[in-house]
């Protein structure tokens, strides 16, 4: 039985001037797969793979496009409009997704993108999504990750202690911002490792691997950056904590780390002035 929100394959029943009708075997009676949407070749009978959701009159529709985002996952959606019932976001679908004005702590602007839950509401059927993240996050048990473990992160705020992130797309988490050595921003991305995991459930986060790996990929990064630069770099010990992290996106204590390992490997020299290769 096909669902709103689900992507399914259906059979082909008849053909009509706005389309074709598909068979949802339901409560949602036969689905209008738009004329503008339909396959190149098909027959009655046929099955096809659609993701049904519903119109501006709030029918039941199908589309054999893939959204940007399934209801139950996090996404980072541009904000198209704004009306008088919310804002609309582009989900890569003929219908844009709304997103109430209940669901936002702050009106959208145009042009923005915001990171946004998708989700089925159960009152109107219809797809949805919401900017109250923590609502839709579950708190981890204590024993649910393993310190040092690597996760998927988004960015989706940020506190005076740091930046919030969707671990996994089910929990939240924190990186604080005296361990974060690069430039951050809403919606990004990227792998990082669990720290610790409370006893009420918040989780503390680092974008570095737990021991020396962090360090040894920084000191190949360094090596292969003196190559580039003819086996000399001004960047040294005396460097502010500000050019070595617009340089390398690290603090200077994993820089001076790197360089030291470097030394004692007899692969650089250091000075006030920089450092050189050791041919």
């Amino acid at each position: 039985m096909a669902h709103i929100g689900d992507r399914t394959c259906l059979t082909i029943l008849r053909e009509g001037p706005p389309g074709l009708f598909l068979d949802s075997e339901g409560y949602l009676g036969d689905i209008l797969l738009p004329r503008n949407e339909m396959p190149y070749d098909y027959k009655l009978g046929d099955e096809l793979e659609v993701f049904l959701y519903t119109d501006s009159e709030d029918r039941p529709i199908a589309t054999m496009k893939h959204p940007k985002v399934m209801p139950g996952e996090f996404a980072y959606l541009e904000c198209l409009a704004v009306t008088q019932v919310g804002s609309f976001l582009d989900w890569g679908l003929m219908k844009d997704l709304l997103l109430p004005f209940r669901e936002q702590r702050e009106r959208c602007e145009i042009g923005q993108s915001y990171v946004v839950y998708v989700h089925v509401d159960p009152t109107s059927d219809r797809i949805v999504a919401s900017r109250r993240i923590a609502k839709h996050l579950s708190h981890a048990e204590e024993d649910f990750y393993s310190e040092g473990e690597e996760v998927d992160l988004r960015l989706y705020g940020k506190t005076d202690l740091g930046y919030k992130a969707i671990i996994n797309g089910e929990h939240s988490g924190l990186l604080f911002a005296n361990e974060v050595h690069r430039r951050l921003r809403a919606g990004e991305r990227t792998k990082g490792y669990i720290r610790k995991v409370r006893v009420d459930g918040k989780i503390d986060l680092s974008l570095y691997p737990p021991g020396r790996s962090h360090i040894d990929d920084l000191e190949v990064r360094i090596e292969e950056e003196l190559q580039k630069r003819d086996g000399y770099w001004e960047l040294c010990d005396s460097s502010s904590p500000e050019a070595i992290n617009k340089a390398l996106g690290v603090s200077k204590k994993s820089f001076k780390q790197a360089t030291g390992a470097l030394f004692r490997q007899r692969k650089i020299t250091i000075s006030k002035e920089g450092i050189r290769s050791v041919e």
